[in-house]
C-alpha cells in the first residue's frame, strides 16, 4: 500500500535532513582530511583575508590621498593573494568544493524544517469594491521615464483614473496636489514614483482614510516590493483598480514626516544632502565619507529605543517594520508591513579592526538591531540631516520616530508575486531529531497563529 501525501512528505523531510548533516559533516571534513595541517591554515588564511580585506575597506572609505589608493589596493590584493595561496598548496579546490557543500546543506536543511515551524505571517487581504473616482499621481521623471515607458498615463485613464502629470521642470507640492484631489472628491490615491512620493500621498491617503496604490515606477520600490508587487512591469500595479484587494499596513513618521519605508541619520543622512549626489552618488559618498566616518563633521548621535541607549553612532536607521538581518539573501527585506514596531539598526566602527570584527562576528558590538514602538534620535545640534525614503531633508533636533499600526489602507492587485516567505533557521539539533525519527513521528505537532489582519 502507498504512502500517503503525508507520509510522503515527512519521508522526504528526514533524508533532507540527513543529507543536510552529512553534507554539513562533509564540508567540514573535506578541509581537514584531505589538507591535514595545510586544511588549518586554509582555513586561518581565509578567515585572515577577510579580517585584511574589511580593514582595508575600511582605510579606504574613511581616509584620502595615498592611503585610499595603498588600503584599496591591498583590499583587492588580499583575497587575490589567499587565492594564489591556495592554488600553489592545491588546495584551492577544497576551498571551492567546502563552502558548495555547507550551501547544500543549508539548502537542504530549510528544505527539511520548513514545514515543521511556524507557520509564515500572512497580511489579511480585505476585498472592497472597485474605486469609482481614482486619482493618480504620476511622477515622469521617476525610474528614469518609467510612466512613459510602460504606458502608465494611458492604461490608468483606460481604467477610469484621473490622472495627474507632475511637471519635470520645478518642485511641486504633492501634498497639496493629493490634499486637492482629495477636495474634489477622490475615492482612492494612487501614486507613481519613488518611495518618497510615495510616502507624503501615503500619508494623505491615512488621514482621510482612503485607499492608496502603489505603481511601482521609481527607481529601488523599495516599499513596493515589501507589498509583494511587480517591479519589473509597473503596468501590472494598475490592475488593482479593476481587480484588487487592500492590506492594511504600517505608516511611519519622523518628526511629522511620514515614511514607508526608513529615515537614515548620520553618515548617509549628511550625504544625501549634497547636490552633487543625484548625478554622482559614489563620488559624492567617496568625498564626504573620510570626515564623516572619522566625526570630523555630521551630527555626534544618541539614539534612544525602549530602554537601549546608542551612544555616538556613525548612522541609524529606522525603518518602518525591521529589516531581515539573519539571512544574506533576505538583507534589504521585511517580512511583513503590519508588525506595529519601528526597527533599529545603529553601527558604530571606529577603527579597521573593529570593521574586521563586524565582518567575521555578526553580533559584533558595533551593529546594534533592535525594535521599539518610538525612537529618539539626538544631535548636537539645532537641525539634524536626514534621509526619509531617500530624500533629503532637515529635522528640527531631536526626532521622535514613531509608527502609526495599520494606520494605511493599500490597494494591491489580487493577482501578484507576493512576498517571497522567509525561510527557517537551520537549527542542528531540531535536524537530528528529524533525521533519527521514524514514521510519523519524523513529524513535530505544528505550532501556528491566526493569520494577521
Amino acid at each position: 500500500m502507498g504512502l500517503d501525501v503525508t507520509e510522503r512528505a515527512h519521508f522526504g523531510q528526514r533524508w533532507a535532513a540527513r543529507a543536510s548533516l552529512a553534507t554539513a559533516g562533509m564540508a567540514v571534513l573535506l578541509p581537514l582530511v584531505y589538507g591535514g595541517a595545510g586544511g588549518v591554515l586554509m582555513v586561518a588564511a581565509g578567515a585572515a583575508g577577510l579580517a585584511v580585506t574589511a580593514a582595508a575597506v575600511w582605510w579606504a572609505l574613511s581616509r584620502r590621498g595615498l592611503v585610499r589608493v595603498a588600503a584599496g589596493a591591498l583590499a583587492v590584493a588580499a583575497p587575490v593573494s589567499v587565492v594564489a595561496m591556495l592554488a600553489s598548496a592545491r588546495l584551492l579546490w577544497v576551498a571551492l568544493v567546502s563552502p558548495a557543500l555547507w550551501a547544500v546543506a543549508v539548502w537542504a536543511g530549510r528544505y527539511a524544517l520548513h514545514t515543521t515551524g511556524l507557520r509564515p505571517v500572512r497580511v489579511k487581504e480585505h476585498r472592497t469594491p472597485p474605486p469609482r473616482r481614482p486619482v493618480l499621481l504620476m511622477n515622469p521623471r521617476s525610474g528614469g521615464g518609467k510612466v512613459a515607458q510602460f504606458g502608465l498615463k494611458e492604461r490608468a485613464e483606460r481604467l477610469g483614473a484621473r490622472v495627474v502629470l507632475l511637471d519635470a521642470d520645478r518642485e511641486q507640492d504633492v501634498t497639496a496636489l493629493a490634499e486637492e484631489a482629495v477636495a474634489e472628491g477622490a475615492d482612492l490615491l494612487g501614486v507613481a514614483g519613488g518611495d518618497g512620493t510615495q510616502a507624503l500621498v501615503a500619508a494623505v491617503a491615512a488621514a482621510h482614510g482612503l485607499p492608496l496604490l502603489v505603481v511601482s515606477a521609481g527607481t529601488r520600490n523599495h516599499f513596493a516590493m515589501d507589498l509583494g508587487l511587480d517591479r519589473d512591469d509597473p503596468a501590472t500595479c494598475l490592475d488593482a483598480l479593476v481587480d484588487g484587494v487592500e492590506l492594511r499596513v504600517d505608516l511611519g513618521f519622523a518628526g511629522g514626516r511620514p515614511f514607508v519605508n526608513n529615515v537614515s541619520f548620520g553618515a548617509y543622512g549628511a550625504v544625501v544632502q549634497s547636490p552633487a549626489y543625484r548625478d554622482d552618488k559614489v563620488g559624492t559618498a567617496l568625498d564626504l565619507l573620510p570626515d564623516l566616518l572619522t566625526r570630523r563633521r555630521g551630527p555626534r548621535l544618541t539614539v534612544r529605543a525602549g530602554g537601549t541607549v546608542v551612544q555616538d553612532p556613525q548612522a541609524a536607521l529606522v525603518s518602518n517594520n525591521p529589516y531581515r538581518t539573519d539571512d544574506p539573501l533576505g538583507l534589504g527585506r521585511r517580512e511583513r508591513l503590519n508588525g506595529g514596531v519601528l526597527g533599529v539598526l545603529a553601527l558604530r566602527v571606529d577603527s579597521a579592526a573593529e570593521a574586521a570584527a563586524l565582518l567575521l562576528d555578526p553580533d559584533a558590538d558595533g551593529l546594534t538591531v533592535l525594535t521599539a514602538r518610538e525612537v529618539v534620535v539626538e544631535g548636537d545640534g539645532a537641525d539634524m540631516e536626514a534621509g526619509i525614503d531617500g530624500e533629503a531633508v532637515v529635522l528640527p533636533a531631536p526626532v521622535r520616530c514613531r509608527i502609526e499600526p495599520r494606520a494605511l489602507r493599500v490597494r494591491v492587485p489580487r493577482h501578484r508575486p507576493g512576498v517571497p516567505a522567509r525561510p527557517p533557521r537551520v537549527e542542528w539539533r531540531r535536524l537530528r531529531k528529524l533525521a533519527a525519527a521514524v514514521g510519523r513521528t519524523a513529524a513535530p505537532r505544528r505550532r501556528g497563529f491566526p493569520p494577521a489582519g
